[in-house]
């Protein structure tokens, strides 16, 4: 299966922690590939897809941040109307549910990546590669 691991970050919503957590990962010459947080009043989470995720959950730990591994899909969406309905649509008729989704143009090619965290990796990969959807390996979205 094509998974791809997401780290996430509780960080503190307040001046700074950002700059903490992109500067622990920037001295441990990690590279973001990916990014989305999500706020409410008092924290956030970050979720980063980056080149190598166990060294960054690691520099993450060892700063004490409160830090999770997630296994994702990274889904090749055709970048014109309707790309992403397609990948949805698919979804839904399979009975398959979204939790979040975030995305990011691809600067190799003419597809841009969708994240997805759903509630059947395994399902949801044989569903869309069986409907012809470009799903990303790790190594391809690391070296994007």
């Amino acid at each position: 299966m094509c998974k791809i691991r997401q780290i996430s970050i509780f960080v503190e919503n307040k001046p700074g922690r950002l700059r903490e957590m992109t500067n622990i990962l920037k001295e441990n010459e990690i590279d973001i590939r990916a990014v989305s947080i999500s706020d409410t009043k008092d924290f956030g989470i970050l979720r980063v897809i980056v080149n190598d995720p166990e060294k960054a959950c690691l520099a993450l730990k060892e700063a004490d941040c409160t830090v999770t591994i997630t296994d994702v899909l990274a889904v090749g969406i055709k970048d014109s109307p309707g790309g992403l309905f397609t990948v949805m649509d698919s979804l839904y008729n399979n009975g398959i549910s979204v939790e979040y989704m975030y995305a990011f143009v691809s600067k190799s090619d003419d597809y841009a990546c969708v994240i997805l965290r759903v509630s059947d990796n395994e399902k949801t990969a044989k569903i869309l590669a069986d409907s012809g959807v470009k799903l990303y390996t790790s190594e391809e979205i690391y070296e994007m």
